[in-house]
């Protein structure tokens, strides 16, 4: 019995053993094949790098002026009979705004009249009188002034008429009214603030060591955040002939069209005034560099010699020295050279000197001016 349970127990070790043997010799050649198993190639989309021609400019703030611009006032006191105008719409030049009471003007304008045909009808007599010699000169040159001085006072009442009648001076658009009917106005009283907008005056400010570059007709891009998405184009127009002595900037003055009248009078705008000039620069798009606080850097795709002697494509991480953007291109002043080529997508994934396979089927389309579209 004895001799059995001690048979049964060295049994239990022996396969307890073996079995440990075989799980030790499987871990070992696991191991063994993670030691030398080589992840597969990432697959990437690459860039070639090329030298780049930019167009340099001069970047400031700008403010937005219309080409014409006035708050109408009444020129003479009176009570306002009528309204014509419609807050914020479009008038042209000469359309009658409000017309204030003229009653008492047209009252006096047909009495002026009625002076003015008595004196006509005297001169005709006494004009008749001197041809007959029954008349002196001196009675003639009477009669005439005395004629000329009722057709002026006609014209006086019909002035004041016209004036009490407001009307837009020129062709834009009526801002909030500021008057109500039956108002009495004095003079100078503020009605409506009417714009021209068809066009605008950009002004903005550059430092003085631009003057140099600075030329009318030089082309104007504008861009203001109250129209997302929007470039409008111009041209300088004037240039100040004086430098503001406490910050030592020229002031510059754009005239930028506006078609579709959304850009309005005190908007804010960023401004990047054209020079007829370029830059040779060598640029990659945004999407190859990976931004870090300890440096900026590529991954530039180079061709390798393996163990086996064949030829692999690595990413070799690539620190970079970054200057200006334009559009989706940044310029590299440092670190990569024209015709190396960069990765432009799947570089997130990539550790130096890991393989990659290229596949541009999906490769995106980077542009200097692109065009952003609502999806």
């Amino acid at each position: 019995m004895v001799k059995n349970i001690i048979f049964t127990v060295f049994s239990l070790f022996a396969l307890i053993g073996l079995l440990g043997g075989i799980k030790a010799i499987q871990f070992k050649d696991l191991f063994a094949a993670a030691a030398t198993m080589v992840p597969p190639p990432a697959a990437v989309a690459t860039h070639k790098v090329e030298q780049q021609s930019w167009e340099i400019t001069l970047k400031a703030i700008g403010s937005l002026e219309a080409t014409q611009g006035v708050v109408i006032s009444a020129d003479i006191p009176g009570r306002i009979t009528d309204i014509f105008f419609t807050p914020g719409a479009q008038v042209e030049k000469g359309t009658p705004l409000i017309q204030q009471d003229i009653s008492s003007e047209t009252t006096q304008l047909r009495a002026a009249e009625a002076n003015v045909e008595l004196a006509r009808l005297n001169v005709e007599r006494v004009r008749e009188l001197y041809n007959k010699r029954a008349s002196s000169k001196a009675d003639l040159d009477t009669a005439e002034a005395r004629y000329k001085e009722a057709l002026a006072q006609a014209d006086t009442f019909r002035a004041a008429i016209e004036k009490k009648t407001v009307k837009a001076p020129f062709s834009g658009r009526l801002g909030i009214r500021l008057v109500n009917l039956g108002q009495d106005l004095a003079s100078g009283t503020p009605i409506v603030s009417l714009q021209a907008v068809d066009t605008m005056f950009l002004n903005f400010s550059l430092p003085q060591q631009s003057l140099a570059f600075l030329a009318p007709g030089l082309p104007v891009r504008m861009t203001t955040d109250a129209v997302p998405g929007q470039i409008y184009e111009g041209v300088i127009t004037t240039i100040d002939p004086e430098v503001d002595p406490a910050t030592r900037n020229v002031r510059v003055q754009a005239t930028v069209e506006n078609p579709n009248r959304k850009l309005l009078p005190g908007m804010f705008s960023n401004v990047e005034v054209v020079l007829p000039e370029t830059e040779p620069v060598v640029a990659v798009p945004i999407t190859a560099v990976s931004y870090a606080t300890y440096g900026d850097s590529v991954f530039v795709v180079e061709e390798q010699t393996n163990e086996a002697g064949e030829i692999q494509l690595i990413a070799r991480q690539q620190f970079v020295q970054l200057g200006r953007t334009q559009g989706d291109f940044v310029v590299v002043t440092k670190g990569i050279n024209v015709d190396d080529t960069v990765v432009i997508s799947g570089g997130f994934k990539l550790q130096n000197g890991a393989p990659v396979t290229v596949n541009n089927d999906v490769k995106p389309a980077f542009s200097l001016n692109p065009s952003p579209k609502d999806t």
